[in-house]
C-alpha cells in the first residue's frame, strides 16, 4: 500500500513539474522580449525543475537522496530568480530595450 502512495505522489510531482517546465518553454518561445523570457524561465523553470528533482528524490525511497533533492530544490529557489534579476539588470544597463507591449519602465536611468 505504501508503494502505491509513493508512486502516486511521485507521479503527481512529475506531472506538475512537467507542466511548469512546459509553461517555461512556451514562455521562452512566445514572449516578445528578453525580460519577459527571463521571467518565464526563472519562475516556471525553477519550480518545474525543482518538482522533477523532488519526484526523483522521493522515488528513490532513500532518505539521504531525498535530503539532497530537497537541498537542490532550495538551491534552485534561492539562486535562479536572483541570477535572472542580475542578468535582466545588466541587459537593461547595456541598452536592451523593452518590447512595445511593456507599459512602464521602472528603471529609466541607464
Amino acid at each position: 500500500m505504501m508503494d502505491y502512495l509513493v508512486a502516486a505522489i511521485t507521479a503527481a510531482l512529475l506531472i506538475a513539474g512537467a507542466f511548469f517546465a512546459l509553461a517555461a518553454a512556451i514562455g521562452l518561445v512566445r514572449l516578445p522580449d528578453l525580460y519577459m523570457r527571463m521571467h518565464s524561465a526563472s519562475k516556471a523553470g525553477t519550480v518545474g525543475s525543482g518538482l522533477l528533482l523532488l519526484a526523483a528524490g522521493l522515488y528513490s525511497q532513500d532518505l539521504a537522496i531525498l535530503a539532497r533533492a530537497i537541498a537542490g530544490f532550495v538551491f534552485f529557489l534561492l539562486t535562479a530568480p536572483v541570477s535572472a534579476h542580475l542578468l535582466a539588470r545588466a541587459a537593461h544597463h547595456s541598452g536592451y530595450d523593452l518590447a512595445a507591449l511593456s507599459v512602464r519602465d521602472d528603471m529609466p536611468d541607464r
